[in-house]
């Protein structure tokens, strides 16, 4: 597995468009986790849950896969033995408590990470207050602004607790939830000049920047992301991390991708950590076909 797209992906099955019933995305989920194929290492193996639905997904039979295995010195996570768990917070910060609570109850749910919406720049203050001592990273979605002031605040945060960091919408439901390459550049150098490392949410529905033919809207890729991400870590000038994130130019995109230094690859990943994507196949059916899933110099992989 290429270090570049290695645990990218976390499993949204319950959000649109896919929006699976809880008993279907926790058997996709286990399936996944079983999976010996090759794009399995793509997977976080994370599941995204609304801390709304925390009593249904408690209360699934299919929980009941997971066997909970009593810790022993050197047992690591492995398939089956938990599920990782990674909350959206949409029940308001008030609901924090309860929802650690609920999961500490359930020894089957092991947390992961947590994202909050924060809809304004006073908002991330009071999230990132509301997360002191919470020990586990938490993910904050700010406001779309020029410049992403906020996240400056995010990386000179101080507090105790766990690793915090941004979070970013790529698309949505309508047009107007889409960045713009520029606007979503500027993110990028936000996250890279003030050291804060982020997730993405929405809209990315293939390796490279398309028009979806039902809706109209043009997604980013998430192969543009990452190597948006890469230029943005290595310092590019802004103006080339747009040109990535713009280019729909597979054969350039996959070409620059395989070129990525170890080094850059290390520092691309500590900035961009996973993206929830609704469906856990396409990502790794998409990878495979653009050869992008082996690592250099492993048989079969491009130079080797």
């Amino acid at each position: 597995m290429n270090d570049l797209l290695a645990r990218l992906v976390d499993d949204a099955g319950l959000f649109p468009p896919e929006q699976l019933p809880m008993g279907a995305a926790l058997a996709r989920h286990w399936a996944d986790e079983m999976s010996e194929s090759d794009g399995r290492s793509m997977l976080s193996h994370r599941f995204l849950c609304p801390a709304s639905r925390l009593g249904e997904l408690r209360a699934a039979p299919e929980l009941r896969r997971w066997t909970v295995e009593p810790e022993r010195p050197g047992l690591r996570h492995g398939p089956g033995l938990w599920l990782s768990l990674g909350l959206i917070l949409d029940t308001g910060l008030d609901g924090l408590g309860a929802a650690v609570a609920a999961m500490a109850e359930e020894p089957r749910l092991a947390l992961e990470l947590i994202e909050v919406p924060a809809p304004s720049a006073d908002a991330v203050t009071g999230a990132l207050d509301a997360l002191s001592g919470i020990g586990v990273p938490a993910y904050l979605e700010g406001p779309r602004q020029p410049g992403w002031s906020w996240v400056k605040a995010v990386g000179a945060w101080r507090g105790p607790g766990g690793l915090r960091g941004a979070k970013v919408r790529c698309g949505g439901a309508r047009a107007d939830l889409f960045p713009s390459p520029e606007e979503l550049a500027g993110f990028l150098w936000a996250c890279a000049e003030a050291a804060v490392n982020f997730k993405a949410t929405a809209g990315l529905h293939g390796a490279v920047r398309h028009r979806d033919e039902r809706t109209g809207f043009v997604h980013h890729g998430f192969l543009n992301l990452v190597l948006g991400t890469a230029r943005a870590a290595a310092r590019a000038p802004v103006e080339e991390v747009v040109d990535v994130l713009a280019s729909t130019d597979e054969a350039a995109l996959v070409a620059e991708f395989k070129a990525v230094s170890a080094r850059v690859a290390s520092l691309t990943r500590a900035m961009f950590r996973a993206y929830g994507s609704c469906s856990t196949s396409e990502p790794r059916e998409e990878a495979a076909a653009l050869g992008l899933l082996a690592r250099p110099g492993d048989p079969g992989a491009p130079g080797a």
